[in-house]
């Protein structure tokens, strides 16, 4: 069993950079992958990143690579996300997710566990 509750949201301004956590309790261990989804509005959560229970590799949507960057410290037992060069796009309430085993990083079905989320709004 584990818990994971995410933290860092909030406004930011569009050029602008945000860090969101994702500090796990119960359970935990470094063998566990974890991603970041997020979901906006009248839409499906979608992928945003991939990371390994090392940290040593890691993956992302199209649309945030080169911008967003996941990393972990498995000795806090917690993930981040940094946000750098937010866009309007990128508006949305961002979820954490971990898993012990998966076929397929990017789909919603392969995760066991999720945070509450975290609200993420964009100014001009």
């Amino acid at each position: 069993q584990v818990q994971l509750v995410e933290s860092g949201g909030g406004l930011v301004q569009a050029g602008g950079s945000l860090r969101l956590s994702c500090v796990a309790s119960g359970r935990t261990s470094e063998s566990y992958y974890a991603a970041w989804f997020r979901q906006a509005p009248g839409k499906e959560r979608e992928f945003v990143a991939f990371i390994t229970g090392s940290g040593f590799s890691r993956y992302y949507a199209e649309g945030v690579k080169g911008r967003f960057t996941t990393s972990r410290d498995n000795a806090k037992n917690t993930v981040y996300l940094q946000m750098n060069s937010v866009k309007f796009e990128d508006a949305a309430v961002y979820y954490c997710a971990a898993t012990s085993a998966y076929s397929d990083y990017r789909r919603v079905g392969e995760y066991e566990y999720w945070g509450q989320g975290t609200q993420v709004t964009v100014s001009s």
